[in-house]
């Protein structure tokens, strides 16, 4: 069975730091794309961060552009995002996903092959 398990999340304050980390089993993802979604209260899921195969190309949302760094470990089936200068705006529960694919340049919820359950990231001001 395959599961994606994050943690990390929790409650800082603003300008602080978290890293989630995304646990995957079941199988192997070193050939899927990987990346975060996040849900704020009352919104729509939208796309965070994401990062191909290898870890050589990643991608952000504008809003966390040069914030927010992901990455993997292929050999621990693991994706990371530190998350520095956290800003109240970006409280939600964050979502890893993996997409059956290299390439990450088009990461869309609706082509997301696997999800994990989430982890709430709490900013306060």
């Amino acid at each position: 069975q395959v599961q994606m398990v994050e943690s990390g999340g929790g409650l800082v304050q603003a300008g602080g730091s978290l890293r989630l980390s995304c646990a995957a089993s079941g199988r192997t993802f070193s050939n899927y794309a990987r990346g975060w979604f996040r849900q704020a209260p009352g919104k729509e899921r939208e796309f965070v961060a994401a990062v191909n195969w290898s870890g050589g190309s990643t991608y952000y949302a504008d809003s966390v552009k040069g914030r927010f760094t992901v990455s993997r470990d292929n050999a621990k089936n693991t994706v990371y995002l530190q998350m520095n200068s956290l800003k109240p705006e970006d409280t939600a529960v964050y979502y890893c996903a993996a997409k059956s694919a290299y390439s990450a340049s088009e990461f869309k919820a609706n082509d997301m092959t696997y999800w994990g359950k989430g982890t709430l990231v709490t900013v306060s001001s």
